[in-house]
């Protein structure tokens, strides 16, 4: 006899970016789409260490779903975002997204995911077109790749600076060079 495959619960994951803003409405949401408990954080998109997100990860059993409000409560790119829901696909923990109406539970939801993650490769593919036709138009009109070199008489005034007794990080500043520009013309010489 098949084993039963577990109904699971829904979770919710409210995310917002400073303590000024509000989690009431996607708490309500959540809790009107079933989600028996919210995990939380208050925490920059740009940040992809999200305690409450972790815990909820960790919290799931397979069949329990991650629901957000929003795709964008998730992840801020579609990396994220994909990371994140592969990271559920392989603990067999489904995802929703109530505003784009995706669910991983559905085939359809999961086809979704999968359109995501072709675009996403195709992009970074683009991306790297561009980069090298890019490089190979600078290099026919006669471009150097990389730095471009260092002022000799920078090089110079560093160095004299620095033998006077002035550290290569203020020599670098009153110099208006990088730090590490001083200290690898410092090696040089």
């Amino acid at each position: 006899m098949a084993a039963k495959k577990r109904v699971g619960d829904i979770f919710g994951y409210a995310r917002v970016s400073t303590d000024d803003q509000d989690l009431a409405g996607q708490r309500q949401r959540l809790a009107d789409a079933g989600a028996i408990r919210t995990f939380e954080d208050v925490v920059s998109g740009k940040r992809f260490d999200r305690p409450g997100l972790n815990d909820l990860i960790d919290h799931a059993r397979p069949g329990d779903t991650l629901c957000v409000v929003r795709l964008d409560r998730l992840g801020r790119s579609l990396k994220e975002l994909l990371e994140t829901v592969d990271e559920l696909k392989r603990r067999e923990v489904n995802f929703m997204s109530l505003e784009e109406k995706i669910d991983t539970a559905s085939a359809a939801g999961e086809l979704i995911f999968h359109v995501f993650g072709a675009i996403a490769h195709f992009e970074r593919r683009l991306i790297g077109e561009r980069t090298r036709d890019g490089l190979a138009a600078a290099k026919a009109r006669g471009a150097r790749a990389g730095r471009p070199p260092l002022d000799q008489d920078k090089g110079a005034a560093a160095r004299e600076l620095v033998a006077g007794g002035m550290s290569p990080t203020a020599a670098a500043h009153h110099l208006g060079l990088g730090r590490s520009t001083v200290y690898r013309e410092l090696r040089r010489a």
